[in-house]
């Protein structure tokens, strides 16, 4: 606590005859914080009450910066551990998905679509729905436009028990594994192209994909990690089965959320198992054409960076409409070391 003194000579200033000048010091000594206030005589206009002012107001300002520095550092050193905390269980998160994905990859496309039709119940005209968890629900994931999907719920749940289990700050929400998950799914993807330019030489293609792929643009899409899960299934009619739908009902569906020609065509991995005949549906519009030309042309570089870019900005985007991301999920209390107890 910081301790104020007011230390000054104000009862022989008022009993002088005269008072020749006068001078303030103000001095802070070990969070003690003295002002000193002193006169001379031969001066007839007496003492100011400025220099009083002057020495006040510089005592109540220490005091005020000395309390917000020393409360800023402590802000500080918390939202550094908090950073740490999610950074640490985000890359284990990410570990354990890498592992069970690999095994799995049969279920990708389905992840896709599950993290896209989780995300596409948001209604802007209610704010509801959106990447929430609630296609966890049966009643949800039993509806015509996720058939299929269940086994790829199936794993996610499996996996999720696993991550709990090793979780410092409590169990992740449904919402944010299933986006988790299809980023996974993405960067798994990304890879397996790699080798595959690498004549199956996974060595060669991990190094490929690390040195010239977009993983870095990740960042934004790792921040918003902390969306609360849906207690209840989102309001059926709000999801197209993307197999039967036209390619004007998709672009609908998608202009309804904030999107246009060109998200519908970077997506196109997530509406159906059979991304090549999606994008054959999709290019027989103009509006869509010329982007899902753009992107099959960039999946044929070695960098693939257009289309890469252009996915991971949209799923971050569509990973978070609507949500109210809490910044401090899955962080916990840092335990105390009682240094009492040492013996140095």
């Amino acid at each position: 606590m910081v301790l104020l003194s007011f230390i000054s000579t104000f009862p022989s200033l008022l009993t002088s005859p005269s008072i020749s000048t006068t001078s303030s010091r103000c001095s802070p000594h070990n969070r003690v914080i003295n002002c000193k206030i002193e006169a001379d005589v031969d001066n007839a206009d007496g003492f100011h009450r400025r220099d009083i002012l002057h020495c006040f107001g510089a005592t109540i300002s220490m005091d005020l910066i000395a309390r917000s520095t020393s409360f800023v550092e402590v802000a500080n050193a918390a939202d550094l551990i908090q950073r740490r905390q999610r950074s640490e269980f985000q890359s284990a998160i990410k570990r354990t998905l890498a592992g069970s994905l690999k095994g799995n990859s049969d279920l990708i496309p389905s992840i896709l679509t599950l993290a896209l039709n989780d995300a596409m119940t948001y209604d802007k005209a209610t704010k509801s729905g959106g990447a929430n968890g609630s296609i966890r629900f049966s009643s949800e994931i039993s509806r015509p436009e996720n058939k299929g999907l269940a086994a790829a719920l199936s794993l996610l749940d499996e996996v999720k028990k696993e991550i709990d289990s090793y979780s410092k700050g409590g169990p992740i929400s449904h919402a944010d594994f299933i986006q988790y998950a299809a980023q996974s799914a993405i960067k798994s993807t990304f890879l397996a192209s790699a080798i595959r330019k690498c004549g199956g030489n996974e060595e060669k293609g991990s190094l490929m994909y690390t040195a010239y792929g977009s993983t870095g643009q990740w960042g934004l899409f790792d921040k918003q990690f902390g969306r609360p899960d849906a207690q209840e299934p989102d309001p059926e009619g709000r999801v197209p089965q993307w197999e039967k739908a036209s390619v004007q009902e998709m672009k609908d569906k998608f202009s309804a959320i904030g999107f246009g020609p060109r998200q519908l065509a970077v997506m196109s991995a997530f509406l159906g198992p059979d991304q090549a005949a999606t994008e054959e549906l999709l290019a027989s519009d103009p509006d869509v054409a010329k982007w899902v030309q753009k992107y099959q042309r960039s999946r044929e570089t070695v960098s693939q960076t257009d289309y890469e870019v252009d996915l991971i900005t949209t799923l971050t985007k569509l990973s978070s409409i609507g949500q109210q991301i809490n910044y401090e999920a899955y962080t916990y209390p840092v335990k105390k070391v009682d240094l009492s107890k040492l013996k140095l």
